[in-house]
């Protein structure tokens, strides 16, 4: 029944593969669940209100996923778009959160009807193979820095104003700031949890060499164990694996919809849909990619409407249960580096994802020193694609780099494509070959910069 409903063996997989595959992609993702309340919490909203929307919608939406459209991809609340809901909208804007998930739910249906009318489709379609390869590697890169911070392993030293930005280069004559003033420099390998994360990194590395199944689980769960025998993680007081969620408190239907449309928040429901529509975007294409579901080469792309409706669906789904926009997650790609190459995949991250509704607790014992080597290991996975890239073709290459470095560098997926958007029509028309261009892609470079000008 499994391999019917999945595709099993015609996509060359097995049913504990997913399911270890689903249990990695949690794992990785996890942190959602406290992030998320904490986020919104300061934009006024109930912590257990939001855990619970957080917990039902993604792991509904990610069943949805996996049962109607066989991607092993996962969806929760963006954490991007969580910070911009909560700092620029609500906070900076004095919005009323019920106002502001008004406004992102009227961001999704913006985005069905994209969908529903394939413009979204004809978008990723119409974006060429080496940027749509550009964009698998970026997001390995860009998972990569997420994991490489959380672990510890790097550290933003400090934030360099104007002003001593000029004094370094009056200091030391160029643009490159000194060793002790670097935006990013290597963590302190002093710290017990820094060094349990290099130990799971090199571990799970090594599993993986040896091509043991389910080696990236494997190394979490040695890891976990490690950090709480040698006092680095410690059992909280009072500690219950089960606790039943108080639904009184869920934020169930309590949008305003009518406020968003009478504030006239056309620039926010704009920003919401723009980021959405990227950043989703990415995730689709890299994950599906890496797991050999889609063809940047040839275009094939099978399921690509069906999934891009479930991810629309999930941004007014989170809005309507009391949470911010819920998306495609980058995270997916970890499993899909354990092997995770159907919708089994999804579904049992999402079905992980109503347990934690009663086990929360348990969940949120898992140390980010075992949980973040996991999206290092997965960003060097992806990273072998850009062998696919034509960079003696200066039209093709530097698109290409853009899209890779700005992704990770600028902590987000849209920046990276936006920036490509823009670079590769503008090079192919100066270099006389405007006929390689899909007409799509110019209307998309125009968006891009209108977007960046006025919003």
């Amino acid at each position: 029944m499994l391999d019917k409903l999945f595709k099993l063996n015609e996509r060359g997989t097995t049913v504990k593969t997913e399911i270890l595959a689903g249990l990695t992609t949690f794992i990785t993702m996890a942190y959602i669940l406290f992030l998320a309340p904490n986020i919104l919490s300061l934009a006024g909203m109930d912590k257990d209100a939001v855990l619970i929307a957080t917990a039902l919608g993604g792991g509904l939406v990610t069943i949805a996923m996996g049962v109607l459209v066989n991607y092993p991809i996962a969806l929760a609340p963006g954490v991007g778009l969580l910070a911009f809901y909560s700092f620029t909208v609500v906070l900076g804007m004095g919005i009323q959160w019920q106002t502001a998930l008004g406004a992102v739910f009227i961001s999704g249906l913006v985005f069905l009807a994209l969908t529903l009318t394939s413009i979204r489709q004809m978008i990723v379609k119409g974006i060429p193979a080496s940027m749509k390869i550009a964009i698998t590697v970026g997001i390995g890169l860009f998972i990569a820095i997420i994991g490489l911070k959380l672990s510890g392993l790097m550290a933003i030293s400090i934030s360099l104003s104007p002003n001593s930005l000029g004094q370094v280069v009056q200091t030391h004559g160029n643009l490159v700031p000194p060793p002790s003033e670097a935006l990013l420099t290597m963590g302190n390998l002093h710290d017990g949890n820094t060094l349990l994360a290099l130990f799971s990194l090199i571990f799970t590395s090594l599993l993986m060499a040896r091509n043991i199944q389910g080696s990236l689980l494997i190394g979490v769960l040695v890891t976990t164990v490690i950090s709480y025998a040698t006092g680095l993680s410690t059992m909280p007081e009072h500690f219950q694996v089960l606790a039943i969620p108080d639904f009184s408190k869920a934020a169930f239907f309590q949008l305003d919809i009518p406020g968003a449309i009478h504030m006239g928040l056309i620039t926010i429901i704009f920003s919401f849909t723009f980021v959405e529509l990227f950043d989703s975007m990415g995730t689709l294409i890299g994950t599906a990619t890496k797991a050999k579901i889609a063809d940047p080469k040839t275009g094939s792309f099978p399921g690509l409407g069906k999934a891009m409706t479930v991810d629309a669906v999930g941004v007014s789904a989170g809005a309507l249960l009391g949470t911010s926009t819920i998306t495609a997650f980058v995270e997916s790609a970890s499993g899909v580096g354990a092997g995770g190459r159907t919708g089994l995949t999804a579904v049992t991250t999402g079905v992980l994802f109503l347990i934690c509704l009663f086990v929360a607790p348990l969940v949120l014992l898992v140390p980010n020193a075992a949980t973040s080597p996991i999206l290092i290991l997965v960003g060097a996975l992806m990273i072998g694609a850009i062998r696919d890239i034509d960079f003696d073709d200066w039209t093709e290459g530097f698109p290409a780099f853009l899209v890779i470095t700005l992704m990770p560098f600028t902590y987000s997926i849209a920046n990276g494509i936006s920036a490509g958007l823009i670079a590769y029509p503008i090079l192919k028309l100066v270099a006389g070959r405007a006929k390689e261009v899909n007409w799509i892609m110019y209307v998309l470079a125009v968006l891009v910069i209108i977007r960046y000008v006025f919003y």
